[in-house]
């Protein structure tokens, strides 16, 4: 399966045609940067930003997912609905599963994680990930990622990269470098055709038994810092190229 580039998914998938959910997760316990959600962006708290765009993608319904009464208080004041999760969730995918539960969303409602600190973030990605997921069945997952434009973000733990088959299916998200084209490397430099990293993004379908909140964390995942368990074993992922942000998903059993 070869999932549509962003821009193709926006044109076959209108938003009328797409129905899914948006959830932020917002989370005041920031170590980089305490307060996070709360950040003034223009006279606007940085979450209340981000549900803006999401609003503008064509969701269906947008939910921020706090662990604090005060982002709640926050997205009240300014109209955006919010719900409050469990402060001890270790990651935002753990804080959606909840969401989702809260929510009583149904099993196989599309629902696309926003992250929070995303205020620029193009609606028409949001809308194109959605899309791409329910033009496709056979998938569990949907994200998005784009071509590296400055070969010093290939060696960015900061940045998440992916590396895909023949097919365009993922095989694998790292922090680490890769695929490190050996020869590329030593007679050019980066072969940045080769190169992606991951939007931080993703569309899910079945929220709230999806293996890759159920499962335990190992030492792979432990070790890169990313949560890259599968959505259900056995299988692998895909992604597809384009000019910009392109899609990827995870096919289901």
């Amino acid at each position: 399966m070869s999932a549509p580039s962003a821009a193709h998914s926006a044109a076959a998938s209108p938003a009328s045609a797409v129905e899914f959910t948006a959830l932020i997760p917002a989370r005041l316990g920031s170590s980089r940067l305490p307060d996070k959600p709360l950040a003034d962006i223009g006279g606007l708290p940085m979450v209340v930003r981000v549900a803006r765009r999401a609003a503008a993608s064509g969701a269906r319904r947008v939910v921020v997912c706090a662990d604090s009464a005060r982002i709640l208080d926050a997205c009240r004041q300014h109209g955006v609905e919010a719900i409050l999760t469990d402060d001890r969730h270790p990651t935002g995918t753990d804080r959606l599963a909840q969401a989702c539960r809260l929510l009583g969303l149904d099993a196989q409602a599309l629902v696309v994680n926003v992250q929070g600190d995303e205020p620029l973030i193009p609606p028409s990605v949001i809308r194109a990930v959605a899309a791409a997921l329910a033009d496709d069945p056979h998938s569990d997952i949907a994200t998005a990622a784009h071509a590296l434009s400055d070969a010093r973000e290939f060696f960015d733990p900061n940045v998440v990269k992916v590396v895909r088959d023949a097919r365009g299916r993922a095989l694998l998200f790292s922090r680490a470098p890769i695929p490190w084209a050996r020869d590329a490397f030593a007679a050019e430099g980066a072969p940045r055709q080769t190169l992606r990293r991951r939007f931080r993004l993703r569309c899910q379908r079945n929220c709230r038994r999806c293996g890759m909140w159920a499962c335990t964390p190992t030492g792979l995942p432990i070790c890169c810092g990313f949560p890259i368990c599968p959505a259900r074993p056995s299988r692998s992922s895909k992604a597809s190229s384009s000019c910009g942000p392109s899609t990827t998903a995870m096919p289901s059993r």
